[in-house]
């Protein structure tokens, strides 16, 4: 039987908890990060906060080798000081009302760091609520869009993941991403 909040597809376990993300022991944690992946603020700062400058280093070397990152796609780093092994680094779309491309670059962000994960074979992985913060995507839409993109690619993709959780900050987001869980197990 599962947990609340919890659904099993495949193989994999997708769960949802209400914390912080940076205090997960997965294989990586995926950064909301910005496109100079420099740190800044929300889930981005505390990543590079708590992981420490070997993070930083790490997204320099990225950068100078491939320029700023663009929304939808996504880079691996070491998880520095973090419990998790490894940090992904996606860049998710600001909202600028629905016309631009805003819900093809979020599902991108959401399968661009499931293929790094699965490409490294990583068991577990945690995801933020991305682009809901400073970047101002509209909360259910978003939570909409990264359930539905992670159960199709748990569901379409052969994996190594075991056990995939969004870690939600606050009590707003968990309750609109167990909403949409919710609909979502309703229908499997």
């Amino acid at each position: 039987m599962s947990e609340p909040g919890e659904v099993t597809i495949g193989k994999t376990k997708l769960g949802l908890i209400q914390g912080d993300i940076t205090r997960q022991a997965t294989d990586a944690i995926v950064n909301a990060a910005n496109p100079s992946l420099m740190g800044g603020g929300g889930v981005d700062g505390a990543i590079h906060r708590v992981g420490g400058p070997a993070i930083l280093e790490e997204c320099r070397q990225i950068v100078s080798r491939i320029g700023r990152l663009d929304a939808g796609q996504a880079v691996m780093t070491s998880g520095g000081n973090l419990l998790a092994k490894h940090v992904i680094h996606t860049v998710g779309p600001v909202w600028r009302g629905g016309t631009a491309r805003e819900a093809e670059l979020l599902a991108s962000a959401y399968r661009e760091s499931l293929t790094l994960a699965t490409e490294h074979k990583l068991e577990s992985l945690s995801f933020p609520s991305i682009s809901t913060g400073a970047y101002g995507y509209p909360l259910a839409e978003a939570a909409e869009i990264a359930l539905s993109t992670v159960i199709a690619f748990l569901r379409d993709v052969p994996t190594s993941l075991a056990e995939v959780v969004f870690v939600l900050f606050d009590s707003r987001t968990f309750e609109a991403y167990g909403a949409r869980l919710a609909q979502s197990a309703g229908n499997m």
